[in-house]
């Protein structure tokens, strides 16, 4: 591998090419028209246009992405997250053009990536599963017979994609006959499969995933666990490691848990698996996707392994550089997704020109971002402005630090997410790890401003 084409954009695009530049390998941005001034088109070696802004004119447009590969040559693809990291077409077609997909076996994510097919396969793995029906269900009278099997309160949720998207939840019989249609009708629209199933609602659960690896040579390691409860409306806002709810056999059950499934499928690459846990901690496997994570950065803090780096050596048939016992944890760290939106406004979009930039600094900071003052923020995508990573021995450090460099964020021109961050780290429920998948969306509800005490 000499050549990688970064399928992406954004602060993950720029995230990838660093790692290629540190290996040495040269890097191939692709852009839309509206990221023609992006960080990632400036930082790579090359870069080519690959269509129009909205996506599915350019990022998700295959013959293009593989066009552009072909014309620099390029003989590797990393696909990031979003897009078409989880497309198992896209990764026959970069094996049939042979050009070095940067992820799982096309295999792999044909069972992993459809959610019905992951149950199946973590219920054959022993993985525990929540209750629900055993595939796809088709019409709204199927559904109806396995509804009354399972009971209310219930999700209908899209084999596809994520997000939140093609998901809702229904507690009863008349909800159930309208929601359904609805959901095939979402899922159909945002991943052009409008495949469903059905599964018991654990109420208020917790939501913690397990991050994984795995190389061609048949060994796979799970990397710890991260915190991704705090959420709007099943969008990830906050992530942190360890969870506070998992005691040390936890973790092992559910590391062990998550490396079996991924070895029933011959995973190799990074991926991580993801769980509810209920009130009596009791956990239950709800998808695994198949790609680098958001937030893959708070597992990087404190295991101090380089995921990227690793994701791109294990595609280039290398074998994991570590083993399950030399895996060690060190310190918590925490990581806020700041977004062009405006929570004092139900998070409405706020996309527009940066007149303005500022990250903080200093000890035990990290700034992921591909933005800078003069930038235009494009409504076309995912509204992320940047993630902010804290690093410190213990949860309370990392929440002084985390307000501390919060502080420090300076973006002018549009609004933000700092303000809800703010929020929280001042919210005693969030403080006393008191919470659940709900609870943003309670607060939301309650007509909460998220401003701080301080404004």
């Amino acid at each position: 591998m000499k050549k990688v084409l970064i399928a992406n954009r954004g602060e993950i695009a720029v995230r990838i090419i660093r790692a290629c530049h540190e290996l040495g390998l040269q890097t191939v941005a692709v852009y839309s028209e509206a990221d023609h001034e992006a960080l990632h088109v400036l930082q790579a070696d090359e870069a080519i246009c690959i269509g129009k802004a909205p996506a599915l004119e350019s990022y998700l447009k295959i013959p293009h992405v593989i066009s552009a590969a072909e014309i620099t040559h390029a003989d590797a693809i990393h696909p990031g997250y979003g897009f078409l990291s989880e497309n198992p077409n896209f990764a026959s077609i970069c094996e049939s053009c042979k050009i070095t997909f940067i992820g799982p076996s096309t295999d792999a994510i044909s069972v992993l990536g459809d959610k019905a097919k992951a149950k199946a396969a973590a219920k054959a793995a022993n993985c525990p599963i929540i209750p629900g029906s055993d595939g796809i269900v088709e019409t709204v009278e199927e559904g109806l017979v396995i509804a009354e099997k399972i009971g209310y309160p219930l999700l209908v949720k899209a084999v596809s994609g994520g997000g939140g998207k093609g998901i809702r939840f229904v507690h009863c019989k008349d909800e159930f006959v309208k929601m359904f249609p609805q959901a095939q009708a979402e899922a159909k629209a945002n991943f052009n499969n409008e495949d469903v199933y059905i599964e018991k609602m654990i109420l208020n659960p917790r939501h913690v995933e397990v991050q994984i690896m795995g190389d061609k040579h048949g060994n796979c390691v799970y990397l710890g666990e991260r915190d991704c409860t705090i959420q709007r409306r099943r969008q990830k806002l906050i992530e942190e490691t360890p969870s506070l709810i998992c005691d040390e056999k936890m973790r092992k059950e559910l590391g062990e848990a998550s490396v079996r499934l991924a070895k029933s499928v011959g995973y190799s690459s990074a991926g991580t698996v993801e769980f509810l846990i209920d009130k009596d901690k009791n956990f239950f496997f709800m998808e695994m996707n198949t790609r680098i994570q958001v937030e893959h950065t708070v597992t990087e803090a404190v295991t101090g392994i380089d995921l990227v780096k690793e994701q791109i050596k294990i595609s280039m048939g290398e074998p994991l550089s570590f083993e399950q016992k030399d895996i060690q944890f060190k310190g918590h760290a925490i990581q806020f997704r700041i977004n062009a939106e405006n929570p004092a406004m139900n998070f409405a979009p706020s996309p527009g020109k940066l007149d303005y930039y500022l990250p903080p600094g200093g000890p035990h900071v990290r700034i992921d971002s591909a933005c800078y003052t003069g930038y235009k923020i494009p409504p076309n995508y995912d509204s992320m402005v940047a993630k902010l990573i804290v690093t410190a021995s213990n949860r309370d450090e990392a929440i002084s630090i985390s307000k501390r460099a919060l502080k420090e964020f300076h973006i002018g021109g549009i609004s933000s997410t700092i303000p809800f961050h703010t929020f929280m780290l001042e919210d005693q429920k969030f403080i006393d790890n008191d919470y659940n998948l709900n609870y943003i969306d309670e607060l939301i509800e309650s007509g909460c401003s998220f401003e701080s005490a301080e404004d």
